[in-house]
């Protein structure tokens, strides 16, 4: 008799932990996959302190294949989920697909980046869910500091060294209390020819910082930020973000080059094309973390709507801490259903937060008793080395040596700003010249307006992107060889260059016409895919499938483009797939610095959610 099969899609902290405790629940039972677009588990709360030079990137990120050894690790996309076949469609990295068929399978996609509809926002404003876009904003703000202490123009200084942060839950209390330390470090050494010094601002339309947590936290949290010169405005967001500034919605306009986007986050649309009930984009499970009628699903993490048996009626916030336990039920749960061991409910004990704040200073409230000062930054750096499945040691180190050595303020440039678009759904993975469409998953904004949901590089985003108004990512006109556009922003690159680039105003693009390398001619449509082979498109587009059915269906994600949004956000549904066209040319990376784009507004009244 054949072993039952199992597949985890998503490695993050609800994936993670249900893969290790089956392999050591299971023994050899079982064939247990995991599912995910890297090789790496990604300890997302000291993110920040890799934004900010103290830890080096490999020293948050553990090594699947490395921890994992009863588990097969495959990497990919989910883009399409059979739940009368019993499969996973997936594409690779390098675009090549495949099918993973289950007998358990547990949903822990995590979430992505959640957009508003604030003109600008995705065009000049980056997120911070991932380990690209940590590493850009690191690049960037060292940029911004060395550009602006060369400026004569005091205008131009100031624009420079002003940094806006939108959103003032966990993520967006702490990039700015990184980031204001790491940029006075800067300035410090190098001070700026007109006297000027670096000013960070943090946004939201909460009443106080950390809104969801405790309001000792919020006022330990508010002091600090303030004490090192933070511009905290509460009440306050973002009305429209263009290449040069933000428009505040009390009508002060800002002049910027930093828009830091941390409003909090959304489900992956994945569990949207399952046709299955949602509760805020989340999918319903039962306490077991199993979904009502379909024995063979279970879904946990920030995807899963997961009931609070210590509070009847509300269901588990989207934190890491709660996501970390679901991991663990699931996997007993999902071990029981195969005979080895019995069910449990998921029911939480709350330990309390911890805040980093950078240096000594942290908010803290371990089981409930508030701390603030060096002992809740010890509290804090203790619990995160409790809290990570490896690399204690050199995380342990690295702080040892950031006490004592001075941060070495350098950019490296190996982000481009075009390489970790706001738009994406994927912002584990960075976006590469040449990288193969089918490889990267591309949404558009949460259900905002109805344009073309490619997550093309935006008009005037400079650092290499795309050239202006191009879907996917079109080439320039007229030039040769695969040199930059003249007088082109951002080094855009030419139009009728060989191989394959597309030509100039093709939709979902469509190869130039008489190219040699075997592409089709103008207008004509892209050749069509394998039967039975979905691709991740667009988002944006269409609407959602219809619930309550009870029968799951194939799905997939299909092209966006030229439809309606949804008021949900993006979706995947099932449809003729649409190229949405290439990444900028294979081995031609976009010539030009890499500006950072201007500030991004948000004008809702909406309070953040989700922020993990």
């Amino acid at each position: 008799m054949s072993r039952p099969r199992i597949v985890i899609v998503g490695a993050g902290f609800a994936g993670y932990r249900t893969a290790r405790t089956l392999s050591r629940l299971t023994r050899h039972q079982a064939d247990i996959t995991l599912l995910n677009p890297t090789d790496y588990f990604l300890y997302l709360p000291l993110l920040p302190q890799v934004a900010a030079g103290i830890l080096e990137p490999r020293r948050v990120t553990v090594s699947l294949s490395g921890s994992l050894p009863h588990v097969r690790l495959v990497l990919g996309e989910a883009d399409g989920i059979d739940l009368d076949e019993h499969t996973v469609h997936y594409t690779g990295p390098e675009g090549g697909e495949g099918t993973l068929p289950f007998d358990r399978l547990v949903l822990a996609a995590g979430s992505v980046n959640k957009l508003l509809p604030v003109p600008g926002v995705a065009e000049h404003a980056h997120g911070f869910r991932g380990l690209p876009e940590a590493l850009y904003l690191r690049d960037h703000v060292t940029r911004q500091v060395e550009l602006a202490a060369a400026a004569d123009d005091r205008e131009e200084c100031a624009a420079r060294c002003t940094f806006v942060v939108v959103g003032a839950g966990y993520t967006g209390t702490e990039v700015a209390a990184h980031g204001a330390m790491y940029t006075d470090a800067q300035v410090r050494k190098h001070p700026m020819r007109t006297g000027m010094r670096p000013r960070w601002m943090l946004l939201d339309v909460a009443p106080r910082v950390l809104p969801e947590m405790d309001e000792r936290l919020s006022r330990t949290a508010d002091r600090v930020l303030r004490q090192r010169g933070v511009d905290v405005r509460m009440g306050t967001s973002v009305k429209e973000a263009t290449h040069d500034g933000v428009v505040l919605t009390d009508g002060t306009s800002v002049d910027t080059r930093t828009l830091v986007w941390c409003v909090g986050v959304r489900p992956d649309p994945l569990v949207e094309s399952l046709g299955l009930p949602l509760e805020r984009g989340r999918l319903l499970v039962d306490p077991h973390l199993q979904v009502p009628g379909r024995p063979e699903l279970f879904a946990c993490g920030d995807v899963a709507a997961v009931p609070d048996l210590t509070q009847p009626g509300e269901f588990t916030p989207m934190t890491a801490q709660h996501a970390w336990r679901h991991g663990k039920v699931c996997a007993q749960n999902v071990a029981a259903s195969l005979g080895i061991g019995e069910r449990r409910p998921y029911r939480h004990r709350d330990l309390g937060f911890v805040v980093d704040l950078g240096g000594a200073k942290a908010a803290a409230n371990p089981l409930g008793l508030p701390m603030s000062g060096p002992a809740a930054g010890a509290v804090t750096r203790g619990y995160h080395l409790a809290a990570m499945p490896g690399n204690r040691v050199r995380v342990a180190a690295d702080w040892l040596l950031d006490a004592v050595l001075p941060r070495q303020a350098v950019q490296l440039g190996l982000v481009r700003s075009w390489s970790v678009p706001l738009e994406s759904a994927s912002p584990e993975v960075a976006r590469v010249a040449g990288r193969p469409e089918g490889a990267a998953k591309q949404t558009a904004t949460s259900g905002t307006t109805g344009k073309d949901s490619h997550a093309e590089p935006a008009k005037s985003r400079p650092g290499g992107e795309p050239a202006k108004s191009r879907p996917g990512a079109e080439a320039a006109k007229n030039q040769p060889g695969g040199e930059a556009a003249k007088n082109q922003p951002g080094g855009e690159a030419a139009k009728n260059q060989p191989v394959g680039e597309p030509a100039k105003n093709q939709p979902g693009g469509e190869a130039a016409k008489n190219q040699p390398g075997g592409e089709p001619a103008k207008n004509q449509p892209h050749p069509p895919r394998a039967a039975g082979k979905p691709r991740r498109a667009g988002e944006g587009g269409g609407t959602g499938p219809a619930r309550g059915s009870g029968k799951a269906r194939k799905t997939s994600r299909a092209s966006g483009a030229g439809r309606a949004a949804a008021p949900s956000g993006p979706t995947r549904a099932a449809g003729p797939p649409a190229d949405p066209g290439p990444e900028p040319p294979a081995n031609q990376p976009p010539p030009g610095p890499d500006i950072a784009p201007g500030p991004v507004k948000r004008t809702d009244g909406r309070r953040t959610e989700g922020d993990s």
